[in-house]
């Protein structure tokens, strides 16, 4: 699909034409376009990216009612196509599995894809919201026995996902109720934590094993939860904190500086009461 230069003057109601348009093959809204097949979908893909970052009507359209509505269409499209892929690789056969394979780590294409646009029009919050109400099925499925020495791609490319709606939400760019956030902490603090030595000690013992959580994913993971439990209610902090503290390793990921915090909180919370205690007392020994 052919790139429309930002120095001819396009109006709105054609850029708006072209970017819905756009939107809608790049989310399969439309369904498959034979015989372009993924060419199609990925070339708009392309579009909606280069709209969004060299196009400046674009900015100037996102408010539109109708554009708002199409990407929110797409998110549910993008997240429905992924959760009913996903749950068929249960009823896979065995010589099934490839070709499943295949399908969903094109669906997770496009929730990669749709992470990285969502920031740009203020809606990630659609998508988190969406990914936090489903994480327990996903990670249910993914568990399965099944799939359990299987699909090691499947399972990195989830955790680089979850860490997108991490970030979103433990740095405030989306921001969820604490029940919600609580929630999707505990779904997928233990995912992390199980995951990253299973992945070390099968890149050990398997030469080429090519699934990792490279450096930047760990340290981005890390950094996402600790600012996400930082802004959890203190009662919430101390469960999580003291359920990584009974673990049998304090390892990945390193929660020391939220515990830190949590402590240095606490105490201060302490102080504060005891010093208006104090105070309240002294005032009525004086009256």
């Amino acid at each position: 699909m052919s790139k429309v230069p930002n120095i001819k003057p396009v109006h709105l109601s054609a850029t708006k034409d072209i970017f819905v348009s756009a939107v809608r093959l790049a989310v399969s809204i439309e369904g498959p376009c034979f015989p372009f097949g993924d060419e199609l979908r990925i070339s708009a893909q392309e579009q909606v990216d280069y709209m969004l970052g060299e196009d400046g009507d674009t900015t100037i359209i996102m408010a539109d009612d109708e554009v708002q509505s199409v990407v929110r269409m797409g998110i549910y499209n993008i997240i429905n196509s992924f959760e009913m892929d996903l749950s068929s690789l249960l009823l896979a056969t065995t010589l099934e599995l490839e070709g499943a394979y295949n399908r969903i780590m094109k669906r997770v294409s496009d929730l990669e894809w749709i992470c990285n646009v969502l920031p740009k029009m203020d809606l990630m919050k659609n998508f988190v919201s969406s990914w936090a109400a489903i994480s327990s099925k996903i990670l249910g499925i993914i568990d399965d026995k099944k799939l359990d020495q299987v699909m090691w791609g499947l399972k990195v490319k989830l955790i680089e996902v979850a860490c997108k709606v991490l970030e979103a939400v433990g740095y405030g760019s989306v921001i969820l109720p604490a029940p919600c956030r609580v929630q999707l902490l505990k779904t997928w603090f233990p995912y992390v934590r199980k995951m990253k030595p299973l992945l070390d000690s099968r890149a050990s013992e398997e030469i080429g094993f090519p699934y990792k959580m490279d450096e930047d994913l760990c340290q981005a993971i890390e950094g996402a939860i600790v600012s996400l439990i930082l802004t959890l209610p203190s009662n919430d902090q101390a469960d999580i904190l003291a359920d990584w503290i009974r673990s049998r390793e304090v390892g990945y990921p390193d929660l020391s500086e939220a515990f830190e915090v949590w402590c240095y909180r606490t105490k201060s919370a302490k102080r504060r009461l005891a010093e208006g205690l104090d105070d309240h007392s002294d005032a009525a020994i004086s009256t």
